[in-house]
């Protein structure tokens, strides 16, 4: 009778207070919400603020809650082969160009999810040279999300004022230097010449590219010992005589070019919003005595591709971002998620650094320009801002944005990407180089080192 009369006070109880009925010695099981995890190197406090957000306003639209976990990208490779060997990968990862291949010849990507994605975002609405780079036995490794072409920049006034041709091969940009060079008041060009640092590999790598150099050929043969690469090697003892002395790097390049004391640098986009006097910490000192104006970057032009002799259409270098979609995920959430992105949440998420991330879709089926319009719009800068259309012409933001379709980098389209990776962290190249250009080894020495450290690393 008690047991009857504690039931029956239950049910009134959860009646009143709404609670869910059941009987004694059974419990409800509740479904669990739908939830993905998605691993970001971008970490940077502001930029996860706005990967919260997204992910919090996916949820709301779709009820499949998303952890935004933050990983260093350099950390991100070990990371993610551990969480592969103990079955736990998160759902998406956003990842640099160079995990495309490796984690997708380890079994990490699901391809046929990115490229189900990829088709249904449309391939046309890709830029051509973002979906080269992370093909991969015709599927998609991952889905570009954006990235950058690096950047030949230039005084156009000077050039145009001197009837000299822009920079767009060797013999222009060998003819442009030669004429303005008259150090230390003026330098054609500021090379890279610091192998401890990764600008210099990046340079050298744009350069050997311009000249049709690869590392490896169709077969997998490594293809350093060439005439094309004792071209590049050639003409880049040239830039390198022609710029001042010492360990040079991104810094001295960007100070001169400031200071209105260099021709061409080659440098990233994150110059962008500095050429505009946006950023107290690099002023525009050659100008004028006003620091932050913007007369600098009227006078600068852009070349994302130039062509060496042995290469005449050229290339550009290239740096993606890409997200992928594991074997471990619930990949129908995940497919939602990425979609989200790269559609409903895509000016947001190009938002979070417009000047280094550039659109890989020009816009949709329906509105084939939407995206570079929109990012043309955008506000950079640092200490003051100014949107990128106000600063810019249409058609030098229109070059900036090419690089994407023409870039390119070692080995990627045939599969050796990750050869590069560790060219790169090795600095082999780049040492070897530098010591060419210190004339303590000969050309043919150097082509015979690069070509034996190369093939080591396959």
């Amino acid at each position: 009778m008690k047991r009857k009369m504690f039931i029956l006070m239950m049910i009134v109880v959860s009646l009143l207070i709404g609670m869910p009925v059941f009987a004694a010695g059974s419990r409800e099981v509740t479904p669990p919400a739908e939830r993905i995890v998605l691993w970001t190197t971008e970490e940077q406090p502001e930029r996860m603020d706005i990967q919260r957000a997204i992910a919090a306003d996916f949820t709301n639209e779709t009820g499949i809650e998303v952890d935004v976990v933050a990983v260093t990208e350099s950390l991100i490779g070990e990371r993610t082969t551990a969480a592969f060997a103990a079955g736990d990968l998160p759902d998406v990862i956003f990842h640099p160009l160079a995990y495309n291949y490796t984690w997708t010849d380890a079994g990490i990507l699901d391809t046929a999810a990115s490229t189900e994605i990829v088709e249904q975002l449309g391939v046309d609405t890709f830029r051509s040279g973002v979906l080269n780079l992370v093909e991969f036995e015709g599927d998609y490794a991952g889905v570009p999300l954006s990235g950058w072409g690096q950047l030949v920049v230039y005084r156009s006034d000077l050039f145009e004022k001197n009837g000299l041709e822009p920079p767009t091969s060797y013999a222009s940009l060998r003819k442009a230097i030669e004429f303005f060079h008259d150090p230390p008041n003026f330098y054609g060009i500021v090379a890279a010449t610091d192998p401890s640092q990764e600008y210099m590999m990046q340079v050298f790598e744009h350069v050997a590219l311009a000249n049709g150099v690869d590392i490896v050929d169709e077969k997998g043969n490594v293809t350093l010992n060439t005439p094309q690469m004792r071209e590049t090697l050639e003409f880049y003892k040239f830039l390198v005589e022609h710029s001042p002395p010492g360990d040079l790097y991104w810094q001295q390049s960007r100070e001169l070019y400031h200071d209105g004391r260099a021709a061409v640098i080659i440098w990233s986009p994150f110059i962008l919003h500095g050429l505009a006097g946006l950023r107290d910490g690099v002023p525009v000192t050659g100008f004028g005595p006003d620091p932050t104006t913007d007369k600098l970057a009227k006078l600068t032009g852009f070349s994302t591709t130039f062509a060496g002799p042995s290469n005449p259409q050229g290339a550009g270098w290239a740096e993606v971002g890409y997200m992928g979609i594991t074997v471990d995920a619930n990949t129908e959430a995940a497919k939602k998620f990425v979609l989200y992105t790269m559609e409903k949440a895509y000016m947001r998420t190009l938002g979070m650094a417009a000047v280094g991330k550039h659109p890989v879709r020009s816009g949709t089926l329906a509105e084939p320009t939407k995206y570079i319009d929109g990012w043309a719009e955008m506000e950079v800068g640092q200490d003051r801002w100014m949107p990128l259309n106000q600063i810019y012409d249409p058609d030098v933001i229109e070059d900036i944005l090419s690089g994407l379709e023409r870039g390119t980098r070692w080995g990627y389209e045939k599969g050796y990407g990750y050869v590069t990776s560790r060219l790169y962290e090795t600095r082999v190249i780049a040492e070897v180089v530098r010591e060419y250009l210190d004339n303590d080894i000969t050309i043919d020495q150097a082509l015979q080192i690069m070509q034996e450290e190369t093939e080591k690393l396959l």
